[in-house]
């Protein structure tokens, strides 16, 4: 493999590793839900917005009225699914909140077929209900760090999440002739202004860690992370890309295990194992599903599906 070979290759799994750790950041943060998301639009907002200007990239750049518009619907979708997403971790655990999370692809075909009239197929109809199988095995089985049963409602924040999450991904795919990096910046924009007055109610941390966490979280699993992203998705693969996405569950399971003391009974990881085999099942034809990202939880955005 030569090293323009090998260079997205690292670069994507590096950005998958570091998605892994989105979680135990935001819990080592101590920060609320909406505080979080907020720190992360205006960090991680700021720095795409100055390398986009390094880059040359705002130049000439007119957007029409209907594109702006829409990326800012889609910036509302993938804010609000950042704040139920890291809410849900203090409510169930990083591993089941993640893994639960990851019925999006499942969940982004579904709304296809409701919103845009594509067919679903009946093995698309099955692999969903594997998973949602999965789902209810880890709410009946799985426990917290705390070693109490998972809330539900944790879970169901998670699910939420992955609908948000789903319906960015439909509305990044009427903004594909946009740059990505572009689209990013107007998003986290947005998230910056919509969360802003949620600081009266959920204020950020007064403590100079929580705040660096904060930090942490917005300039390298933000910034740093769409920008290695968006270096290495166009050239590599889309079943490589599919595949290697799930290494962002599989870290955070292992983070989640070993720095939060998690661990999985053997139904949980049976649970789990059904979610991501249905998700990471290949269609018909042979070849994995394939991934479609917008900048979401870890922030991305490809030709198909999302992991």
């Amino acid at each position: 493999m030569t090293n323009s070979e090998s260079r997205p290759l690292l670069q994507w799994s590096a950005a998958m590793a570091l998605s892994g750790t989105i979680g135990a950041v935001v819990l080592a943060s101590g920060a609320a839900a909406p505080a979080v998301a907020f720190a992360r639009c205006l960090v991680g907002g700021l720095l795409l917005v100055v390398w986009c200007l390094a880059r040359g990239w705002f130049r000439g750049w007119r957007p029409p009225r209907r594109d702006i518009v829409t990326a800012v619907l889609g910036g509302l979708l993938l804010v609000g699914n950042w704040v139920l997403l890291f809410a849900s971790y203090a409510l169930s655990s990083i591993s089941v909140s993640t893994v639960v999370y990851h019925t999006q692809p499942l969940i982004l075909v579904g709304l296809a077929a409701v919103f845009l009239g594509e067919k679903v197929s009946r093995s698309h109809l099955a692999r969903a209900g594997v998973a949602f199988a999965g789902v209810v095995v880890i709410a009946l089985s799985a426990h917290a760090d705390d070693g109490q049963p998972v809330r539900f409602a944790g879970i169901a924040l998670a699910l939420a999440a992955a609908v948000l999450y789903a319906g960015a991904s439909m509305v990044a795919k009427q903004l594909k002739h946009m740059r990505p990096h572009l689209l990013a910046a107007v998003q986290l924009v947005t998230g910056t202004v919509v969360l802003a007055p949620a600081l009266a109610f959920t204020p950020l941390p007064h403590s100079v860690p929580g705040l660096l966490w904060l930090v942490l979280l917005g300039a390298v699993h933000t910034a740093v992370l769409y920008v290695l992203m968006y270096a290495s998705i166009g050239k590599l693969p889309t079943t490589t890309v599919a595949l290697l996405s799930y290494l962002y569950p599989v870290v955070a399971v292992i983070v989640d295990v070993l720095a939060f003391g998690h661990r999985l009974s053997w139904l949980e990881a049976l649970g789990m194992l059904a979610v991501l085999a249905a998700a990471l099942a290949p269609r018909r034809g042979g070849a994995p599903a394939a991934v479609s990202r917008v900048p979401g939880r870890c922030g991305t955005r490809t030709p198909s599906r999302r992991s």
